[in-house]
């Protein structure tokens, strides 16, 4: 007679496979193809974040309500998270070793005209539509391809191409003094 395990309310592999692997077949290939865009190709790094991503999904199941699942953005956010908090980790590494190379190297900083640049941004872009917003962030803020980031909205790559020119025309005929900062 085998003994099983406790029942604890916690997700186990066994209580939801068919889950998992309709979340890796569905997610893994936008993922991964998100992630090596943010990590310049490493595939083998790449394949961990994604993983790691989808372990995270899979144990966020047990605290959610029945039949919920991750969405495409949900999971790009938690890789970008975690690719984030990777990429500071090896800055400190390599910030300390060279630390006597950017003393030499540093720029001004103007914290007002760094303020008043982003108050100009943040007023620009909430004159545009939700859709022409959301597809700026993810091509310019979070540095998606247009295929990837047409993955993460569920819109065709051409929507994505269409959208992003309309966006940045309209910001360049609302703003004609700051047409080449957007060229």
């Amino acid at each position: 007679m085998s003994q099983s395990a406790p029942d604890t309310g916690e997700a186990t592999p066994s209580s939801h496979d068919g889950s998992v692997r309709k979340l890796y077949e569905e997610h893994h290939g936008p993922l991964l193809r998100y992630v090596s865009s943010l990590i310049r190709g490493d595939r083998q790094r790449a394949e961990d974040f994604v993983q790691e991503t989808l372990v995270r999904a899979w144990l966020s199941t047990a605290n959610q309500p029945p039949g919920w699942s991750p969405s495409r953005a949900w999971l790009m956010r938690v890789a970008h998270n975690l690719v984030i908090d990777w990429s500071r980790r090896e800055r400190v590494h390599t910030d300390i070793q060279h630390e006597h190379a950017l003393d030499r190297h540093l720029e001004p900083v103007d914290p007002m005209s760094q303020a008043v640049q982003r108050r100009f941004m943040v007023h620009a872009l909430s004159r545009l539509s939700h859709p022409h917003r959301e597809v700026l962030f993810y091509v310019y803020v979070l540095g998606c391809t247009g295929t990837d980031a047409a993955d993460a909205l569920g819109i065709p790559p051409g929507t994505v191409k269409s959208r992003t020119h309309h966006a940045i025309r309209e910001l360049r005929r609302r703003h004609p003094e700051h047409a080449l900062a957007a060229a």
